[in-house]
């Protein structure tokens, strides 16, 4: 674990996530601010907005190749594909592992 990365704590059934408002039960709590908790898949979430931030100072064919997969990324969530009953369950499943 490097000194960035703060480990996940379990907190008491008060927590909400700061973003979506759902039990955050486990969450990850910001640095600095550990009255801050994020629930995992708000988590997950920023992390894909954060690597979006910093491939814009970024170039290159992996560059290129991840801001195609957003871009196919928000025409899904666009459309609603990622609720369809037949495909939305895949959809959302390789969602989670790609950028």
């Amino acid at each position: 674990m490097s000194t960035l990365e703060k480990p996940v704590v379990e907190r008491p059934a008060g927590d909400e996530c700061w973003c979506c408002g759902t039990p955050a039960r486990p969450g990850v709590h910001l640095g600095n601010h550990p009255e801050v908790v994020v629930c995992l898949r708000c988590a997950r979430w920023l992390g894909k907005q954060a690597a979006a931030v910093e491939d814009r100072a970024r170039s290159g064919p992996a560059v290129a190749t991840r801001n195609a997969l957003r871009a196919v990324r928000g025409q899904v969530v666009r459309h609603g594909w990622h609720q369809h009953p037949a495909v939305g369950r895949p959809l959302r499943w390789l969602g989670r592992w790609l950028p």
